[in-house]
């Protein structure tokens, strides 16, 4: 090549790559395009939502803003606002921020997050809280490979989408559901002393799902531990308040990780990938034990094995 030549190709270089650079900042997503809602809400459970947007944050290497959402927010107004800061697609966290993304016109894009379930599910994408069954059961055989069935009491109305998911994820790992209705709190009751009467601890294990109706705090898990404590089956949960009480283990939400999984939703959206609407169970998890109730149950836990769990009970 002729040296004019070369000089020639040498000057064009700064305008190819200028006009190069130019291009990718173009396609790079303006800095407040993905914007995050949740209840407004003090500490402790506030932090719970901070973790989530700083794992958003490091998926998606924008500063993310947050927008607490009060109780009485006029969502119209918020939408606006969104709009205003260049918000083009909302991560909605918690029941609150549920609320007001589906208040939300058509124009801007949602994912959802930070709930246990969504009554709109065909319309919305996102992750519910719902821990994968499929995870559950495979730490369960893990922990009890001999447990041969699985006891749940559900509300049809709240969980039907769960109780579909935890058969085809109980048939692949040779577990039979055993799935129990109950649309309120006195049939939950007679429900678990029904199960409790006929299960066995060497085959059963006992599922407390995240429902409210048959899942109640103050009555039936106090009830549900006493028995499986009494008759030796094990629980186990997707609440680590449970396993501090007396459940075997539970798989919880890993906020953080959470978060990058709702960034990269977040940004197909953006990305006008369109992907399928419709809520996917929890997969980033972190696990919780109990020595003393595996103990009781005649469980030996290896203390290695024991090392891999992120929060154990009674602690040492």
């Amino acid at each position: 090549m002729h040296s004019r030549h070369r000089r020639s190709l040498l000057a064009l270089l700064p305008a190819l790559y200028a006009a190069l650079h130019c291009e990718r900042v173009l396609a790079a997503p303006a800095p407040e395009s993905i914007a995050v809602i949740y209840p407004d809400i003090g500490q402790p459970h506030r932090k719970i939502f901070t973790e989530i947007i700083e794992g958003i944050e490091e998926q998606t290497k924008l500063r993310v803003r947050g927008y607490p959402v009060a109780a009485n927010a006029d969502y119209a107004e918020l939408q606006a606002t969104l709009k205003r800061n260049g918000g083009r697609v909302v991560i909605a966290l918690g029941r609150q921020g549920l609320q007001a993304a589906t208040a939300f016109d058509g124009s801007t894009g949602i994912v959802v997050g930070g709930v246990s379930s969504v009554p709109d599910a065909e319309r919305l994408r996102g992750i519910t809280l719902l821990p994968d069954p499929a995870l559950l059961f495979s730490h369960l055989k893990s922990m009890m490979p001999h447990v041969r069935r699985v006891i749940v009491v559900y509300n049809p109305q709240s969980s039907a989408a769960m109780i579909r998911l935890a058969r085809d994820a109980a048939r692949s790992h040779g577990l039979e559901l055993v799935a129990l209705e109950a649309g309120d709190l006195a049939a939950a009751a007679r429900r678990y002393e029904s199960a409790f009467s006929s299960a066995d601890g060497r085959s059963d294990a006992l599922w407390l799902p995240p429902d409210p109706v048959t899942v109640d705090e103050s009555t039936i898990v106090p009830l549900a531990l006493k028995e499986s404590w009494n008759r030796s089956v094990p629980i186990f949960s997707s609440s680590i308040l449970h396993v501090k009480k007396g459940a075997l283990f539970a798989l919880y939400p890993n906020n953080f990780e959470l978060g990058r999984d709702l960034a990269n939703l977040a940004m197909g959206v953006l990305n006008g990938d369109n992907p399928r609407p419709g809520m996917t169970p929890l997969r980033a998890v972190r696990t919780a034990f109990n020595w003393r109730s595996a103990s009781h149950f005649g469980l030996s836990v290896a203390l290695g094995q024991q090392r891999t769990y992120d929060s154990i009970f009674p602690e040492p």
